[in-house]
């Protein structure tokens, strides 16, 4: 990897995020009007649930990234402000909500995520596979990206989602393979890798996606040889950002990485063979989703 960029060592987290970690989007209008129009169709957003930094953006595009099947998870990741509690029963008009939210937005690219949900026997696979059902039945042209829990690495429910139309699989591998236990006390390196392999191997026209969070105290040699399990394992596109810590009972941060290290970053996935890669301090599993298939169809 090239040599990083300059790195802001963490001392406590009340210290200020250095400005490449900052927002800059104060379009408050639309926003406000996006939400609105969840509330209505009682859906959620990944983009309010985990406060991500470019909600203002996105939501001023009208985009967002649905996350179905409630906003209550039942594991409790160190790094996620989605509330853990007891999930709510599912919603059975939520696939029609979701269809109809994407076809008043005119997305050409829709993301469908969701909490886990490991209460059900089938862990949400089948209404994942709805969900997408439906968008595809009313709006056929939208390329849609499922960006999904491991599924405690079940083939039977990978193939519920796989055997849906979709156009992108995404599970994020969060952070390097140290670090696994800490970040994602419920997962594990082996599982996700198993799953994003499963997906290439069973599934080889659909692209296959994750991302991963700097600074929570990994190296950079732990970072090379990530993406190069990434790519083993068949992943083609690939998201790397900046952690930013939602809450003072969160992971803390241990370091903020400047820009050119994320070009450094980007520069190394490339040259593994990534077919798509971003990778900035605000960058997120779903930013600029709807960039993919057009990027990767300009590398083929």
């Amino acid at each position: 990897m090239a040599t990083p960029g300059k790195v802001i060592k963490i001392k406590h987290h009340h210290e200020r995020l250095p400005a490449w970690a900052k927002s800059h989007v104060r379009n408050l209008a639309a926003p406000h009007a996006m939400k609105v129009r969840l509330r209505e169709l009682g859906l959620h957003t990944v983009c309010e649930e985990a406060k991500c930094p470019n909600i203002g953006e996105c939501f001023a595009k009208r985009t967002a990234t649905v996350m179905i099947m409630g906003d209550r998870c039942t594991r409790n990741c160190s790094f996620c402000s989605v509330m853990h509690d007891t999930p709510l029963p599912l919603d059975p008009h939520e696939p029609e909500n979701v269809a109809r939210l994407t076809e008043e937005l005119g997305l050409r690219h829709v993301v469908i995520t969701s909490v886990a949900r490991d209460d059900l026997p089938d862990e949400g696979a089948a209404h994942f596979a709805a969900c997408v059902r439906a968008v595809k039945e009313r709006t056929p042209d939208t390329i849609i990206e499922v960006l999904t829990p491991d599924f405690h690495g079940r083939d039977d429910l990978l193939r519920t989602v796989a055997d849906a139309p979709i156009d992108v699989f995404n599970h994020n591998i969060e952070t390097v393979e140290r670090l696994q236990r800490r970040v994602r006390h419920e997962a594990t390196y082996e599982r996700s890798m198993g799953v994003l392999a499963w997906m290439a191997r069973e599934r080889p026209e659909v692209i296959v996606k994750s991302g991963l969070m700097v600074g929570l105290g990994e190296t950079d040699d732990e970072i090379d040889k990530l993406l190069g399990d990434l790519r083993d394992h068949g992943v083609q596109a690939l998201t790397i950002g900046q952690y930013l810590r939602p809450g003072a009972r969160n992971q803390p941060v241990h370091r903020y990485v400047a820009p050119e290290a994320f070009d450094a970053y980007a520069a190394s996935a490339r040259r593994l063979g990534f077919r798509y890669v971003a990778s900035g301090p605000l960058v997120r599993s779903s930013y600029m989703a709807e960039n993919l298939v057009q990027t990767s169809a300009q590398v083929d």
